[in-house]
């Protein structure tokens, strides 16, 4: 895939974020635990993978060096809060571990390409990743995580040492982005995006770059949970 703009997706889900993917980039690798989850996207992006623009990974990506089969917990009601730690002794009951392959995020990049976009939704494993990428010195010009927790902040910016910054909702995305303009090499064209997808990244979100500084205060104002933290290693911060 060399010259090739590959999107990578950690946390691929059933595949909500893959479409607008595909306009953005030459090629889409899917990473997502849930074997259920994986058919979906196999079967939702047949062509695309035949065509040899999707390339769909089933397995748990994790930041060590574990090899052969690791467990992982599938809530039994809600496939988007299924995760790679073990859940608290009160939530245990909502989940059924199973033993699914582990996948190294620096061996797939290896394999598939300098990454041009990295999107980790990994419920509660976000900040792994990124630790892992960076210290096996994986800077895509465009990164995000989702910001349960200041340390992905703190990555981004000290670790990653990333300098602009932008901040997606998760809950309203569905509704701020539907309909949306976006930039494809074809031009620009409109596209909604689905509720639990991530939504748009680079200058594909609406307004200015900020500085670590600046997205600091917006975090103290908005506050952490649901959110994406974008980075940019190719657009200048406001601030």
């Amino acid at each position: 895939m060399t010259g090739s703009r590959v999107i990578y997706d950690f946390g691929a889900n059933n595949g909500d974020d893959i479409g607008y993917y595909l306009k953005k980039a030459d090629c889409v690798v899917a990473v997502e635990a849930s074997p259920a989850l994986c058919s979906m996207i196999e079967a939702r992006f047949a062509r695309e993978i035949a065509e040899r623009r999707v390339s769909v990974l089933c397995g748990v990506i994790t930041a060590g060096e574990q090899e052969g089969p690791v467990p992982f917990y599938l809530h039994k009601t809600n496939h988007v809060l299924s995760q790679f730690p073990a859940p608290s002794i009160d939530a245990a009951h909502m989940f059924e571990e199973v033993l699914l392959p582990a996948l190294s995020p620096d061996r797939i990049i290896e394999t598939y390409g300098v990454p041009h976009y990295i999107k980790i939704d990994l419920e509660h494993y976000d900040a792994e990743i990124l630790r892992s990428l960076f210290t096996h010195g994986i800077f895509p010009d465009y990164i995000s995580a989702e910001s349960h927790s200041v340390e992905v902040f703190c990555l981004l910016a000290a670790l990653g040492n990333y300098k602009a910054f932008k901040l997606v909702n998760g809950p309203s995305v569905g509704t701020l982005y539907a309909n949306h303009l976006i930039n494809t090499r074809s031009g620009v064209q409109a596209h909604s995006f689905p509720i639990h997808s991530a939504g748009p990244y680079g200058d594909d979100i609406p307004g200015p770059w900020l500085s670590a500084t600046g997205l600091f205060r917006q975090l103290a104002t908005v506050g952490l949970g649901w959110k994406d933290i974008h980075a940019s290693r190719v657009d200048r911060a406001l601030d």
